[in-house]
């Protein structure tokens, strides 16, 4: 039976699932059809978790608890507190989005099931065994396919979500047999317990390596990387766009974790198998991600080629981090990767703002076109524009440059050298699309009788900060760096 201290540990995930709870009721049986009360209460859910999250961090509240399926730690504490940051960002610029294009048509599923998806990866994030790794998994992206479909009378979703579903399950198939190799190899399914097993010799090689490539394929698949990256295009077009935001910020923090605590802690031990495949997929996704990206009309589906090169700069961070097992250097690499995801998450969360605030009844803001003479007809949504798409194209002073700047330099200090040059330039060519669509939006005229949405106070003010928290980071990233280099030594145990 577990102590009162021990269940306090969970006490951020316990008071999620009660709060996901009462938005569902106060939904069910609230009558505005803009269901107002359940977007306040959605937010002041989130808020509440911020300040139980910084308590725990500031109080120094750290350990494992269900018989370590449940870990708490620096990572977890961070991570947690940037989901509910970006999922505050998300409801905030998809609130009239999601009431003009009729998210909202059949009941306020939208902001519960958001919950339920930060639930499932606030699970990931602190899982310390594979099993509470897959239920974290499952619950993130059960509610995930619900959030799709919403819009049920939309053909193009319904496909979206049978898309997503059916790879899902597929990915989610190969991570449940990998960790059955694992199992197998080792008898054992907590992450520390794996890495004892590995490190003194009483893994099956064999089971051991074959249960790796299994798990970084399924990741593959979840992280949409190359050559498991089929289904991000589709989808990101596909659905809706205030769950197209939702889909390319969190998500990506929790996969992190997960992919941190089960390469790093639980199968460090066999890092020369799993360092060439996170080499071959991080390459391939810098090539494809930023070449096709430059053929797309859609503003969603480039961006969705842009996330897929993004992630292979965090797969180059993570593959730096094995050299002559050095401590500070580990502690680096996996920091600067870390730091890279962040700025992605904050960068992409204001570009897809951006566009669900360009949109507006009845009219999707989904082609590159649609953004001609922006800036001559609204130049705060241009500037914000222009701040997200530099910093995603990596351009100084904003917080991608150094971001970029940060991974190169622990790839070249493991080494990969070459690796890192053929990073530069594949960067070069996908600085092409980011500044396309700054040359679009200041410099073509407008066309046609397309009319782009506007954004309400709060909204308007959220990018605003959004943007300025992009290139104060950009000038003065030593803070945040030194914070995800120290969070990574002390939770991982370097």
């Amino acid at each position: 039976m577990q102590s009162p201290f021990q269940l306090a540990l969970a006490t951020p995930e316990i008071l999620l699932l009660i709060l996901a709870a009462v938005v569902l009721l106060v939904d069910a049986f609230g009558k505005s059809a803009q269901r107002r009360a359940t977007f306040a209460l959605t937010l002041v859910s989130l808020l509440v978790l911020t300040l139980v999250s910084l308590w725990q961090w500031s109080a120094g509240v750290h350990g494992s608890t269900f018989h370590g399926l449940y870990v708490v730690d620096s990572l977890s504490h961070l991570l947690k507190i940037a989901s509910y940051i970006a999922v505050a960002l998300v409801l905030v610029y998809g609130r009239d989005y999601a009431e003009q294009h009729e998210v909202l048509q059949n009941g306020g599923e939208f902001y519960s099931l958001t919950l339920l998806t930060l639930l499932g990866q606030m699970v990931m994030i602190s899982a310390g065994n594979l099993v509470t790794v897959y239920l974290g998994i499952e619950l993130m992206s059960f509610s995930l396919y619900a959030l799709i479909a919403l819009r049920r009378e939309q053909v193009v979703a319904t496909e979206a979500a049978m898309k997503y579903f059916v790879l899902g399950a597929l990915g989610s198939g190969m991570l449940l047999y990998g960790m059955s190799m694992i199992y197998g190899a080792t008898g054992h399914l907590d992450l520390h317990q794996i890495a004892q097993a590995v490190s003194g010799g009483g893994a099956h090689r064999l089971p051991l390596v074959f249960g790796t490539v299994f798990i970084v394929a399924a990741f593959a698949f979840k992280m949409g990387v190359v050559p498991f990256h089929m289904w991000v295009p589709d989808v990101y077009q596909g659905s809706p766009t205030s769950v197209t935001l939702v889909l390319s910020t969190t998500p990506y923090l929790a996969a992190f974790a997960v992919i941190l605590r089960l390469l790093i802690v639980g199968l460090h031990g066999v890092a020369a198998d799993w360092q060439p495949m996170l080499l071959i997929l991080a390459v391939l996704s810098l090539a494809v991600g930023n070449i096709v990206a430059i053929a797309q009309t859609n503003f969603k589906r480039m961006l969705a080629y842009s996330m897929i090169s993004h992630m292979g700069y965090v797969f180059l961070g993570l593959l730096s981090g094995v050299v002559n097992h050095h401590a500070p250097a580990m502690d680096k690499a996996y920091g600067a990767s870390l730091f890279y995801l962040l700025i992605y998450v904050f960068s992409t969360s204001l570009t897809f703002g951006l566009i669900v605030i360009l949109s507006r009844k009845g009219v999707e803001c989904e082609e590159i076109a649609d953004l001609r003479g922006l800036n001559r007809r609204n130049p705060l949504l241009a500037g914000a524009l222009l701040l997200s798409m530099f910093s995603l194209a990596g351009i100084p002073p904003l917080a991608g440059f150094y971001a970029k700047l940060s991974v190169l330099q622990v790839l070249v200090g493991a080494g990969h050298v070459a690796v890192a040059v053929v990073a530069v330039m594949l960067s070069l060519i996908g600085a092409f699309f980011y500044l396309r669509i700054v040359k679009v939006a200041y410099f073509d005229e407008p066309e046609g009788d397309y009319v782009p949405g506007t954004a309400g106070a709060v909204a308007n003010g959220l990018l605003s900060l959004n943007g300025l928290l992009l290139l104060a980071l950009g000038i003065l990233p030593g803070g945040l760096m030194a914070l995800c280099i120290k969070v990574v030594g002390n939770s991982l145990g370097f």
